[in-house]
């Protein structure tokens, strides 16, 4: 019997553009015709304004955030995440606007200061499925 992995996506045919641009090192948000504003995590509709899926289209981020909070994880039982411990769990500030949860990667924890910029960066969580992660700009 497999260990069931926690740490992979189960796209479906709303979501596979965020899965298939992630696989090829892009980071998509939704953004609103109606109001402007974008968001993240990927939704059908605008939770701002609550325009239908006709006005939210899938755009390209800049890559480019701000670190917000983190805490890093000394235990966790979940596979694979035990095998990964520590690591930096986060929510960053995207640039354009929408806040993530995310890991950050590469940088020495005691360097990790609220406001760093940051930019993105893509992890192999699996054959042929990447996430963004990011690391110090």
């Amino acid at each position: 019997m497999s260990t069931p992995r926690h740490d992979l996506p189960e796209p479906d045919e709303f979501t596979r553009p965020y899965w298939d641009a992630a696989a090829a090192d892009r980071l998509l948000l939704r953004r609103c015709a109606d109001c402007g504003r974008a968001h993240h995590y990927p939704r059908e509709f605008c939770p701002f304004c609550w325009a239908g899926e006709d006005r939210v289209a899938w755009e390209e981020a800049s890559g480019r955030a701000s670190l917000y909070t983190w805490s890093v994880v000394h235990r966790n039982d979940l596979p694979p995440f035990g095998e990964r411990v520590p690591y930096v769990a986060a929510v960053v500030d995207l640039a354009e606007g929408p806040r993530m949860m995310t890991e950050v990667v590469d940088c020495p924890h005691d360097g990790l200061r609220i406001g760093m910029p940051l930019e993105v960066t893509f992890r192999e969580a699996s054959d042929g499925v990447r996430v963004a992660v990011f690391r110090a700009a």
